[in-house]
């Protein structure tokens, strides 16, 4: 289990080295990565990178001086031929007092195992991660915004190493952590944004991998995407079967304010069905939506909706919302 810098072209890589092996022959591989904070040793560069303005970040663009890397095995990979790669999307931010906070890693934990069980990787200890990932954090405190809005973004990756073009469970892998501090991940902020309803690309589908984050899933969107674009939409959402059930939008769960024909207020959000990735958030706003909205006579559903039933409360002039 190693910690690195990130490299770049002007810096040598650095590494902060707890080492720990975790995966070795096929029939060895535990259920569970062998991860211990107490390993974790720290080397920080002699030469930082400049801090950007909060208002100069764009989403993606701007990396930490360090990485958070566990090795497993040699780096030369399954990963470049089949796939194998997962990875989990979550920020750190500065609270009010200045403190770090995550938001609810334990989920994002939770959910990268579900993605590495699905294609056959080892999967992690949750909560030495989560204690490891707050290292890391603590390591990289200048360089996460404290403008509202902003926050540094983490994404624990895991990726198939073995050397074989045989098509099998990899033997071998690697765990990292890429940090970047970042701002909105629109160009236009946090302004509402306009969707293209696609039935032309299907993203999920009930038995597939559609609702794991795994890399294969997003290469496949960018052709939807840029032809969306090309018609002034900035995303993509995703409708699915002969019925053009509405599921998620390319980067987000997406949630439904209707006021249906009798007058019942509600908000509606699609299952977790296999069509769509199982978001944090949306658990999260499902959760305070029952706790606040349920006494105020909403109802809050996790159902199919189809993209008729919106339009024709848009025909009808019924109040309708999409988050």
């Amino acid at each position: 289990m190693t910690v690195s810098e990130h490299v770049d072209q002007k810096r040598a890589p650095m590494e902060l080295k707890a080492q720990k092996k975790i995966c070795a022959e096929l029939d060895t591989i535990p259920s569970q990565s062998m991860l211990d904070p107490f390993k974790l040793t720290i080397t920080l560069t002699e030469n930082p990178k400049k801090v950007l303005p909060a208002e100069e970040l764009v989403f993606g663009k701007t990396f930490t001086d360090k990485l958070l890397t566990f090795h497993l095995s040699f780096l030369i990979s399954c990963v470049f031929h089949y796939a194998f790669e997962c990875f989990e999307g979550m920020k750190a931010y500065k609270d009010n007092n200045g403190k770090n906070r995550l938001f609810r890693p334990d989920r994002n934990m939770q959910r990268l195992n579900k993605s590495t069980s699905r294609i056959a990787l080892p999967t992690v200890d949750e909560g030495a991660l989560i204690k490891l990932i707050g290292e890391f954090v603590k390591v990289e405190n200048r360089l996460i915004p404290q403008k509202r809005g902003c926050s540094l973004y983490l994404r624990p990756t895991v990726i198939g190493t073995q050397e074989s073009l045989g098509v099998g469970a990899p033997t071998s892998a690697l765990l990292f952590v890429i940090a970047s501090p970042v701002g909105p991940y629109y160009p236009t902020g946090f302004k509402a944004i306009s969707l293209e309803a696609t039935n032309y690309a299907a993203r999920a589908w009930p038995g597939g991998v559609g609702d794991k984050k795994l890399g294969a899933n997003y290469a496949p969107c960018v052709a939807p995407q840029r032809e969306a674009a090309s018609r002034g939409f900035q995303q993509n959402l995703s409708l699915f079967g002969e019925d053009e059930y509405v599921t998620e939008v390319g980067t987000m769960n997406l949630f439904i304010a209707l006021k249906g024909k009798d007058g019942q207020k509600e908000l509606i959000t699609a299952p977790i069905d296999g069509t769509i990735l199982e978001g944090v958030t949306r658990d999260t706003l499902l959760q305070l939506a029952r706790e606040r909205l349920v006494p105020q006579g909403w109802a809050v559903s996790e159902r199919k909706l189809r993209m008729q039933q919106i339009s024709e409360a848009a025909e009808d002039g019924r109040p309708y919302n999409v988050k």
